[in-house]
């Protein structure tokens, strides 16, 4: 179903520091085109119906000021809604501390396409606080995550049929959970500084404790 080096080559990833509601804070951003055209992508990202389609089921009063849950996943309340470019919520799993995300639409080159940043913004104390309790592969974690889900959109958006509550457990899912993993490898060794060994290391406890064998929803 999916080319696995096109797939994952299709993301650019960074690790910086973003503003949050309660201060400071420390982001994942994620940027790929897609083959479609803006409209179709922000109806991808914003109707519930296709939503489920593939991500997971959502409910909520989905509109500015409103709030959403994610079925066995996160909710929040939705901060901005600027159709159709631009959609910002907070991101709450459980009883943790509220984060930010941010999905930002833009024409792709030439005006072909797409182009879709997804960043995903933490107060540091937050991300301090996940590094020293699940160690540090956290990060990779959460990428991974978050790339599971732009792939489903991808094929979403290409019209093939997949189940979102499933697939992240399928072979092909794990492979590409495998190459995107190391693909994050780069974008934290140049935020962070880190060495080769602490690189492999971060990049090893990922493997151990998130995707694939926790599937989509583990992984952020």
């Amino acid at each position: 179903m999916i080319d696995i080096v096109n797939q994952t080559s299709a993301t650019q990833r960074e690790i910086g520091d973003q503003s949050v509601a309660v201060g400071a804070g420390r982001s994942l951003l994620l940027r790929r085109t897609y083959d479609a055209t803006i409209e179709a992508v922000w109806s991808a990202c914003t109707d519930p119906d296709r939503i489920s389609r593939w991500l997971t089921p959502i409910d909520g009063d989905l509109r500015l000021g409103g709030t959403f849950q994610l079925k066995d996943n996160a909710g929040g309340e939705i901060l901005r809604c600027e159709k159709p470019h631009l959609i910002k919520v907070t991101w709450v799993l459980g009883d943790g501390m509220p984060t930010e995300v941010e999905v930002r639409l833009a024409p792709g080159g030439d005006g072909v396409g797409t182009v879709l940043e997804l960043e995903h913004a933490a107060p540091a104390e937050l991300v301090d606080e996940m590094a020293r309790t699940y160690g540090p592969g956290t990060t990779i974690g959460m990428g991974v995550g978050w790339e599971l889900a732009l792939l489903g959109l991808d094929l979403f958006l290409r019209g093939v049929t997949f189940d979102p509550a499933t697939w992240g457990h399928t072979p092909e899912a794990k492979e590409f959970v495998t190459a995107s993993r190391h693909a994050w490898g780069p974008a934290v060794q140049a935020a962070r500084g880190t060495g080769d060994d602490d690189l492999a290391a971060a990049v090893a406890f990922a493997a151990q404790h998130f995707a694939p064998e926790t599937g989509r929803d583990g992984d952020r």
